[in-house]
């Protein structure tokens, strides 16, 4: 199974290639000075994105929209990667799990690339937008819960907040039913922070799952995606899931996080809406910062240098976004013209939805904790010292704790005054549900515990 964007560093220290490494504090502490180094030599690099395994990185807008929409000299089925078929890459390696071949749409060319990713943006189109967001704002709600109430006011929101909510989405948006939806949370979970047998644990429940909706089928994207006229075989099936699930998941975390912190740093200009947050979160600090590996059907010469058939190019979505002949005129390109979701035929499927999450996240956040502020400043936050992603380790903050009052079997109770942010993509905001405290805590998971709430238990 294919394996997210771990956030998990590796040592720092110069590898024996001379190549500038791409993983370790020293790059995870300021990557844009990595990323300016790069610069200096063209539109690309040689990096080690990982010890012993190197890569052409392109740092340049230009150069990476011309690879991105060129699939038919740039392809991505990673089973042409020299170094990996001649064993030149270690076993161990965390550059394995991330560029290797997948049967999904990821990893996929020409028809094949076709079938599988028509299938899979069929079956997003399906998901209802006022659904979304009222799953969103409903998730929300359900994690603010748990820890707003703390008397000393104080959380730590990658952990409490910004993590769990995607899968939340997921979890319901799959069709999981409670226990299933913990094992699927238990397992991409542990994915990210390594865990023995998460993948294991992750694959067992999704084939469970999809077991599940051949004998009972729902208005869900498991059901969607085994209907569809392309015919998905059960295990097509499990890797699209998959590839839902780690491609959305961690960059909704991180661009989560980053929106809050940015959004509530001394310097955010006051009123403007969450959605600029998101927006200058997508431009300067993209949630998947180096990725898309694709691979030369031929040599080709970019500037200076020569893509050989078969090594990897990796785009680096972070360098380009931020390269100086385009910040130069960057506010007379359209919001949307970032790189933080791809482009050409392999461009993130789920872009819109992706947006919509994440702005209702900031959003939820602000309403239901109006005097909500950061505890340390935006510039002095840490960075996860990994290549793929560009996410918060911890985004504390502090706030007055909510005492909601209940009475015994109420499910409602009075929100507190909404933060007025303006919306500029008019994302409707829902009055705060919140369910009656009961001596015993619903058992499971944190799905399960999800569950239990919505219905009021």
């Amino acid at each position: 199974m294919q394996q997210p964007l771990r956030t998990t560093g590796t040592p720092s220290g110069h590898p024996a290639s001379g190549n500038v490494p791409l993983y370790g504090p020293d790059f995870g502490s300021d990557p844009e000075r990595t990323y300016d180094r790069l610069r200096s030599t063209g539109h690309s690099a040689p990096v080690d994105i990982a010890p012993g395994v190197q890569v052409e990185l392109v740092t340049s807008y230009d150069a990476s929209l011309y690879i991105l929409q060129n699939p038919n000299l740039f392809v991505r089925d990673s089973r042409r990667w020299n170094a990996l078929n001649e064993g030149r890459i270690p076993e161990d390696s965390p550059a394995r799990p991330m560029m290797g071949y997948r049967p999904n749409a990821l990893f996929s060319d020409g028809a094949a690339h076709a079938r599988l990713r028509q299938a899979v943006t069929d079956s997003l189109a399906t998901v209802d937008q006022g659904r979304l967001i009222r799953l969103t704002q409903q998730s929300a709600d359900y994690l603010i819960s748990r820890f707003s109430s703390e008397p000393l006011g104080q959380a730590e929101l990658m952990a409490a907040y910004a993590q769990p909510l995607p899968l939340l989405i997921f979890g319901d948006l799959f069709g999981c039913p409670p226990e299933l939806g913990d094992r699927v949370i238990a397992g991409i979970t542990g994915i990210f922070q390594g865990t023995p047998g998460a993948d294991e644990i992750l694959a067992g429940a999704l084939a469970e799952l999809i077991t599940l909706k051949r004998r009972q089928p729902g208005e869900d994207l498991t059901t969607k995606l085994m209907v569809h006229s392309a015919r998905l075989s059960d295990e097509e099936v499990l890797h699209q899931l998959v590839t839902l699930l780690s491609g959305g998941t961690a960059p909704l975390a991180a661009a989560i996080g980053t929106s809050v912190a940015l959004y509530l740093s001394d310097d955010w200009p006051a009123g403007l809406p969450a959605e600029d947050a998101v927006v200058k979160t997508l431009w300067n600090y993209a949630p998947i910062a180096n990725y898309a590996g694709h691979y030369p059907t031929q040599d080709v010469e970019l500037g200076d240098r020569t893509l050989r058939a078969g090594d990897p190019v990796l785009i680096s979505f972070a360098a380009a976004n931020n390269d100086p002949k385009l910040t130069a005129h960057r506010e007379q390109l359209s919001p949307k013209a970032h790189l933080a979701f791809g482009a050409g035929p392999h461009a993130c499927p789920a872009k819109d939805p992706a947006f919509m999450i994440t702005a209702t996240a900031v959003e939820s956040l602000l309403n239901r904790l109006p005097d909500v502020e950061m505890r340390v400043p935006f510039d002095e936050l840490a960075w996860v010292p990994a290549p793929w992603s560009r996410s918060l380790v911890t985004v504390p903050i502090r706030y007055s704790p909510r005492t909601v009052p209940q009475t015994a079997g109420s499910r409602h109770a009075s929100a507190p005054p909404a933060r007025t942010a303006p919306s500029a993509a008019g994302v409707p905001q829902a009055h705060a549900v919140h369910r009656p405290t009961h001596a015993a805590r619903p058992k499971g998971g944190l799905f399960s515990r999800f569950r239990a709430w919505m219905n009021g238990e």
